[in-house]
């Protein structure tokens, strides 16, 4: 299924048990998948129009009363367009609004640079108080969504909008603030999130070719991140690669780098390197943005020269 289908099920299903479960968008739930909702519960739906900063607004006042505001837009519009109300009126205010931001990174494909956000997750993270999530498949989107839903207080949700491979199996069980180890190995660690996650589990089997046994690690919360498991990870292998649909700056990266400031460990790492988006198709932009599987396996063989 489309990630975006999985979302709108699973809200569905919340609105379904919670009439205080409500969604707020900016003329977008057709592209995030949430147009039929209108029509199943009309009284929990709200069409702000193209005013995320006045959506965000609104959010905040239906949380002050009770309810459990879920907002969406794509990504620069959901954090660069409103931060300052996701600042004062959501987080600082420790209102209960769930903010979702579609097509992150190179998802926005055809929509260009303008609805490229690189930079959403340094935006969000540098907010006190903030929880920052990014799915890896329809499994984990559909194992989180109660779970986030549950959570008492302000979040913020990478969302692909599109399929995604999937990576769990279906016995999976999900912690919010626990990554999840995929595969582990004593090389080196590569931490990942979003939908570059299967990528790195393919990178993996072409390094074990080699005779490289990585540890992969999907880190779906990136903040607060899992610093247990980082450290632990890190120290284990003595190597480190971070690989995300992010800039390299403020985002998975500084996650890490921040967790590992006192450890003298090596850490490269896969992401935009300070740029910001083009036009074009995923397979262009994983190409132009150096976000291919050739990528990684370079990267990680980086991080093995400096151990």
């Amino acid at each position: 299924m489309e990630m975006r289908a999985v979302y709108a099920a699973c809200l569905a299903e919340m609105m379904e048990n919670d009439k205080h479960v409500v969604v707020l968008d900016a003329d977008l739930s057709k592209a995030s998948g949430t147009l039929a909702l209108y029509k199943r519960f009309p009284e929990q739906m709200f069409d702000c129009g193209v005013a995320e900063q006045n959506m965000a607004s609104i959010a905040a006042g239906l949380s002050s009363y009770g309810f459990k505001p879920w907002i969406e837009s794509f990504t620069p519009f959901a954090t660069r367009r409103i931060c300052d109300q996701v600042a004062i009126s959501i987080s600082y205010a420790k209102r209960n609004v769930k903010v979702v931001g579609t097509d992150p990174g190179i998802a926005a494909e055809l929509n260009g640079g303008t609805h490229m956000s690189m930079e959403d997750i340094g935006v969000i993270r540098s907010i006190p108080g903030m929880v920052i999530f990014e799915p890896v498949d329809e499994v984990q989107l559909r194992a989180a969504m109660p779970v986030l839903n549950a959570y008492e207080g302000p979040v913020y949700m990478r969302l692909f909008r599109k399929e995604l491979p999937v990576v769990f199996g279906e016995d999976y069980k999900f912690d919010l603030f626990k990554a999840d180890t995929l595969k582990e190995g004593k090389d080196l660690s590569i931490f990942v999130s979003g939908m570059l996650t299967a990528d790195v589990v393919e990178a993996s089997r072409l390094l074990a070719a080699e005779g490289i046994d990585a540890e992969v690690i999907n880190v779906h919360t990136i903040k607060p991140i899992d610093r247990e498991t980082v450290i632990a990870s890190a120290r284990k292998t003595g190597a480190v690669l971070t690989v995300e649909n992010h800039n390299v700056i403020g985002g998975l990266q500084s996650a890490v780098l921040e967790a590992l400031a006192a450890e003298k460990i090596p850490v490269c790492a896969v992401g935009v390197e300070d740029r910001f988006g083009e036009v074009g198709k995923l397979p262009y932009l994983r190409e132009a943005m150096g976000l291919t599987v050739e990528n990684i396996v370079a990267g990680a063989r980086k991080a093995l020269s400096l151990k």
